[in-house]
């Protein structure tokens, strides 16, 4: 349906590097980066705000390179949500149908309709200047879906919001791709992107590091930079490798730090493994675990999803562990501790 192809572009000393996407119809494609990364760049080349210096958008295999944004049928909802505040709610909904020449009855229909399906219906006669954060975010989709865009431009539309009004328009955005309608969002938060993207493509200081599905793109980083952006902590450059048998490797990590691996690695790459992966003992166990070590806990600290525990065992290998995990044990930092994982855990990673 959106073909984004080699699309260079110079801002300045930025520069956009060889951009291309394709995004199918119905999708939820969520464009993450750090902030300068062109993510904001990419979804205005789209709408028509700034040319490239070369390449092509292509919507329904027609070239938009020559079409102003007003013929491109796409809706773009800017970060600051750009909404009128001397205008109601109502008008602000019914302001880009006024350029289409519609009937008023027409405009008042699809205002109304626009309004039903984001449950704004009730607050038509408000002032904008009255509105929750929530509530604004969903009068400038409104705006934006009105005029019933082939694709919606999303730029950072949830880092205004509070943790409750996030999950809320998360929670609107799902409902409203599920409904047909193709979604391109721009975000620096990788949990947002898992939590929406039916695919991610990273950026990183002008290029596309990476396109797959959150599962590819978090499971299997095709970059340091992915996996750092991604929250994977153990992810080590390989020194050395030798093959101890047909089914186990063992690379070299850091200072001489030996780790077993199924199937085949080389010198030129990276190793992963998962947090939860990442067993912890105060003895020495009877473990099937390939990889055992001895180490000390230099860092505790709460995640959501438990307690995350640094150990120093010449590089610091992190574990995610439960909260009760750590009050039956009794870790705390200094304390001495064997952390042990399989080597079915482990990921070779080549050529980056």
């Amino acid at each position: 349906m959106l073909n984004v192809n080699h699309i260079y572009k110079t801002l300045g000393v930025f520069n956009l590097r060889d951009v291309s996407l394709k995004v199918s119809k119905g999708e939820y494609f969520v464009l993450l980066g750090p902030s300068g990364a062109g993510k904001s760049i990419v979804l205005e080349i789209i709408a028509g705000l700034i040319t490239p210096d070369s390449g092509e958008i292509e919507i329904n295999g027609i070239n938009l390179n020559s079409k102003r944004i007003q013929e491109r049928n796409v809706g773009l909802v800017f970060q600051d949500l750009a909404i009128f505040p001397h205008l109601s709610v109502r008008h602000n909904i019914a302001y880009p149908l006024h350029s289409k020449g519609l009937k008023k009855r027409e405009i008042n229909r699809l205002v109304i309709e626009a309004a039903q399906s984001l449950s704004i219906e009730h607050l038509l006669r408000r002032s904008t200047t009255t509105l929750s954060g929530g509530e604004q975010q969903r009068v400038a989709l409104a705006r934006t879906l009105v005029t019933k865009p082939d694709v919606l431009l999303l730029d950072e539309p949830l880092s205004s919001l509070d943790v409750e009004r996030r999950a809320e328009i998360r929670k609107l955005l799902r409902e409203i791709n599920r409904k047909g309608q193709t979604i391109i969002h721009v975000t620096h938060d990788y949990e947002e992107a898992i939590a929406l993207a039916h695919r991610i493509a990273v950026m990183n200081n002008g290029i596309i590091e990476q396109t797959g599905t959150p599962q590819e793109v978090f499971s299997k980083p095709a970059s340091s930079f992915v996996a750092g952006f991604g929250g994977i902590k153990n992810f080590f450059r390989v020194n050395a490798v030798s093959k101890k048998n047909q089914d186990l490797a063992e690379v070299t990590i850091g200072e001489q730090i030996a780790i077993n691996l199924l199937g085949n690695a080389d010198d030129e790459g990276y190793i992963t493994f998962p947090e939860n992966g990442v067993s912890i003992s105060k003895s020495t166990t009877d473990s099937s675990s390939q990889n055992v070590f001895v180490g000390k806990v230099i860092d505790i600290y709460p995640q959501r999803f438990g307690v995350e525990v640094v150990v120093d065992i010449g590089v610091n290998v992190y574990s995610l562990v439960t909260r009760e995990s750590i009050q039956k044990l009794g870790f705390e930092i200094g304390s001495q501790v064997w952390v042990s994982f399989k080597a079915s855990s482990v990921r070779f990673i080549g050529g980056l």
